[in-house]
């Protein structure tokens, strides 16, 4: 009787709005419908979203890459497939994508599709399953088509075009009591994201492609992404709170330009709030918190002062039990 008493608390607190079991993206409308994910899910959907702003490539390129891993991998880094495929794009070692290793490293292996991708003219214009077709030559290429809605969806909410859109339930700071660490934070951002993200510091993935003007293809912002941010810099926006940052190890401040720079990076780090062990959020006039995360992007109380702003995106970490 123990047990079961025990297996049912366990499943409660797994499926219920406190537990690390959800990330949720509302469609807009006045019959809003919810698509939900799971956090590793949600992980790897931001991860492939950032490469792409990193290479300033636009939103139906992440719709397409989105689409794609959902029907490959279901957006999991999955370590088997058809053959030797792995990953979240299912690609093949034996066929030129890379490494076993390296496929199965989520940045690289979307860092791999876009170079594909990219090379496709006109690939933008192109139906989802066509271009997605193009790049993966699968046996089945019809089954992309199905997941163009939610992909969309997604892309609108991971790029930051609709603003405090996406939410992951997570239970108090990841429910682990664990620390986070501002130092693996920083270092996820400037890989994923490229140098721009915080000023003064290096990464080691790809260079952005060249040759999208070409292709006919705007980047989302409209600049560079590495230039936004130096400007941001400029305009007075980052160094005193990247000095703060360094002087509380549990809080980082990510300078931005006002818009849906600031939205994809709060978006980005609530979708890896479990595994980085994020404790809060703030952008603009908007709060996530870990240990009320059912309730999604709340009002601020206190608008008037305090981190987080039109200029800077404000993590804070859990310090840990």
């Amino acid at each position: 009787m123990l047990l079961v008493v025990a297996g049912y608390v366990v499943t409660q607190y797994v499926t219920s709005s406190t537990g690390p079991a959800r990330c949720l993206v509302r469609t807009a409308g006045e019959k809003p419908e919810d698509y939900e994910i799971k956090p590793e899910q949600a992980a790897n959907a931001a991860t492939i979203t950032a490469v792409a702003s990193q290479r300033g490539l636009p939103e139906r390129a992440v719709t397409i890459a989105l689409a794609t891993a959902m029907q490959e991998s279901s957006l999991r880094n999955i370590e088997h497939g058809d053959r030797d495929s792995l990953g979240l794009f299912q690609q093949r070692p034996s066929q030129g994508w890379g490494t076993e290793r390296q496929i199965q490293d989520p940045v690289y292996a979307s860092g791999k599709f876009y170079d594909h991708l990219v090379e496709i003219p006109g690939y933008s214009r192109l139906p989802l399953t066509v271009a997605a077709q193009r790049v993966q030559r699968s046996g089945y290429p019809q089954a992309y088509a199905k997941h163009e809605t939610h992909a969309s969806l997604l892309t609108a909410a991971l790029t930051g075009r609709r603003a405090a859109a996406f939410n992951c339930t997570t239970g108090p700071a990841g429910g682990d009591g664990k620390a986070g660490s501002a130092t693996r934070l920083r270092a996820r951002l400037v890989r994923e994201f490229g140098t721009g993200v915080l000023p003064g510091q290096k990464t080691d993935a790809p260079a952005p492609p060249t040759g999208n003007a070409a292709l006919g293809e705007e980047p989302r912002s409209g600049a560079d992404r590495r230039e936004t941010d130096e400007d941001v810099l400029a305009a007075g926006g980052g160094p005193r709170g990247h000095r703060a940052a360094d002087k509380d190890p549990s809080k980082v401040d990510i300078p931005v330009r006002p818009g849906r720079r600031g939205w994809e990076l709060a978006h980005w780090a609530v979708a890896n709030a479990s595994d980085l062990r994020i404790e809060e959020i703030t952008y603009r006039n908007r709060v996530w918190s870990a240990s009320s995360s059912e309730e999604g992007w709340r009002p601020r109380e206190d608008r008037g002062g305090g981190t987080g702003g039109e200029r800077t995106v404000s993590v804070r970490l859990a310090t840990g039990n």
